[in-house]
Formats: C-alpha cells, structure tokens, sequence
C-alpha cells in the first residue's frame, strides 16, 4: 500500500516526507495506522551519525491503531490501540529473564534498518527504505513485529502514548527497575528533558525526599520543580557539586545522568556519596575516568541502562495506570506538532524550547 513517510536519504540530511511503498505484514507482525509518534535525541542520532543503513525511515516512539494482523498473532487484533517499543528476539538469555534491552540481537533488530527475516517492508520504486527500531513511525502506516507492541487502554488519549515507547520509559525505568532506590533516599537527575523529566517523576512515586534536577534551561528547571523536584540546579549559574553535597549530607545516594556530555558525568559521580550509584543513560562519547579517585575510593558504582531496563509489555500498562492516577503527569512533556512540521520540531527540541515533540499524523 502506498503511505506518506518521513524519508532520510543521507547522512546529516533534512527529512522529506515522500511516498513509500509498505508491504503487508508476515507471520508474527502487524499493520499499525500511526496516530501520533513521539521525536527523540535517537531519531537525531539516527539521522545525523550513520548509526544505520540510508535511506531510512526513522521514529520508534509510535502509538496508532491496529489494522491488520498476520499469521500466528494471537493476543492483538485490528481495532486494538497500541504503543510501539524497541525490537528485540524474545528467544535469547537476556530476554528470557525479563532483560530485553539488552537482547543478543538489540543492535542489528533497531539499528540494522531490517526485520527479523531480513528482509524490508519499506520501499520506494524497486529500491529498499530501512527500517528502524523494528517499526519506522514517522510514518502514516507500520509494519512491527507483535514482540514490540503494546496493547494500550482506550480510554486514554492515544496521542499522547508514543513516547512510553522509549524516552519516558528510559526515564522513568531507570529508577524504578534498576536503581530502585529505597525509600528516603535521594537522587539527583542531570539533564530535564523527557528522559529527565520522566526520572524525577519516578523518584516522586519511588518516595525520594530528595530529588534534585539539574539542567541549563531555566523552563525546564521549573518544570521539573512542578513534577516533584525538591531542589532545582542550574548549572551554569551554581557549583552543582557543592551545592548537592551541601544539602544532601555529602551527597546523593542515586544519580541518572540523560545528557552524555562528559563534564556533566563526572559532575554526577563527585556529587554522588561514598556507596553512590549513578545510572549512565545518555549517549556518553569516549571519556576519561579516574576511576580510583571517582569509583573506588569511595566505593561507588557506574552502570549504564537501555531502555529503562523494561519489559514494554509489563511497564508501558503501569506507566498509564500511574497517570490515570495523577502521579505521572507525562502529558506535561509533550507539545504537538503536525507531521509537516517535523524539521521543526527537531530543532525546537534541540534548542531545550520543547520538551518532548510529539508528531500528529492523524
């Protein structure tokens, strides 16, 4: 069937909204119409690194309805209102004990540009358009593998779920399923956009009684103090470590690092106290550690965390049932902007002017 897709033909190019060729689904898979499809800093990564083959379609945040289903799918049928996550092979040992961002296979499955038999669903003329992420929902249709797709409540507004996908999920599955941090503990999160963001909300619902938000946009800092930040840091303006170590009895118990900039990762682990965990979500480029003086010495711990360290399937539910109860207020992230306007909304979000974009495609 002939769709409307954001196409990215180069490296580093603009996308351009052309018309693809979408084949139907096979075994295991189904047809999704895109609703709405959240825009995050992996789509950018995707784009402008060559992570994956070109010409691709990117987005891996998408929420739709689903409207065609092919063999062997058994627990979702056309009519169901989804969310769209990461792809992973669901056979391997990570996966099968409840670990599948770190599936065997996660790199070739979301950034390979194919699906699981290798082959493409995508297509302009007789030439093959990636995929990415196992869905591709800058899109008006997509084909996922049933795996990765989340069958969602109808009574919530279905635009707003795409990014449970992946960057509220990160967010707010870093804290909840790995660090885990017991109650009265504190945390400090660097970095408020919608991963961070997402965090902070967490460790409100985790019981942190102190949660500081570190960032360089004032905006966001704000925000981050309306959905449960104790303390708000901004990083130009303050000696971040000193400040944290000040008020939180020489530091804080947890840390989630979502910028990647490797100042601000050293920041997270001098503020951290000895025993301190800090959480690496942020695509970090290479770095020097001193890792005695940092780790070590004090007994603390870096870990990295994909995805939240979250079964989609378990966690997504959860996520809406928080909301439906007013304590994940994520809808407060999110700005809309029609599907035309994608460039747009990159450059917004890159400019810390918008939280988390949200792609309406319906």
């Amino acid at each position: 069937m002939k769709i409307q897709a954001a196409v990215t033909h180069a490296q580093g190019q603009p996308f351009s909204i052309e018309d693809v060729t979408l084949s139907g689904p096979k075994a295991n898979e189904v047809r999704v119409r895109i609703v709405a499809t959240g825009v995050c800093h992996t789509d950018a990564v995707g784009r402008d690194l060559g992570v994956s083959p070109y010409p691709i379609v990117l987005g891996h945040e998408g929420a739709g309805i689903i409207e065609q289903v092919g063999e062997n799918v058994t627990r979702l049928l056309p009519g169901d209102h989804v969310v769209m996550s990461f792809a992973h092979c669901g056979q391997c040992d990570n996966c099968l004990t409840g670990h599948p961002t770190v599936c065997a296979t996660f790199n070739e499955l979301n950034f390979g540009g194919r699906m699981d038999d290798h082959t493409c669903r995508l297509h302009q003329g007789d030439a093959d358009v990636h995929t990415f992420f196992g869905q591709s929902s800058f899109g008006t249709y997509a084909i996922a593998h049933e795996r990765n797709v989340i069958k969602v409540d109808k009574d919530v507004d279905l635009a707003l779920l795409g990014p449970l996908g992946c960057g509220i999920q990160t967010g707010a599955g870093t804290v909840l399923n790995r660090l885990k941090p017991a109650f009265g503990t504190s945390i400090a999160v660097y970095g408020c956009g919608a991963v961070g963001l997402s965090a902070i909300m967490a460790a409100k619902i985790a019981g942190c009684p102190q949660i500081f938000a570190v960032d360089v946009h004032d905006n966001r800092l704000q925000l981050a103090r309306e959905l449960g930040a104790t303390h708000a840091l901004n990083g130009r303006n303050v000696d971040v470590v000193r400040e944290i170590k000040a008020a939180a009895n020489g530091g804080t118990h947890y840390a989630v690092e979502t910028t990647g900039v490797p100042p601000v990762v050293r920041q997270c682990l001098n503020a951290l106290r000895p025993l301190g965990q800090a959480a690496i979500v942020g695509v970090t480029p290479e770095m020097s550690i001193d890792v005695h003086n940092d780790l070590m010495a004090e007994g603390k711990s870096m870990i990295g965390v994909i995805e939240g360290d979250s079964v989609p399937r378990v966690f997504i539910p959860q996520l809406i049932e928080f909301y439906k109860a007013g304590r994940f207020p994520f809808d407060r992230l999110i700005k809309f902007y029609d599907f035309s306007e994608i460039n747009q909304a990159f450059e917004d979000s890159r400019s810390g002017a918008t939280v988390k974009p949200v792609l309406k495609l319906v």
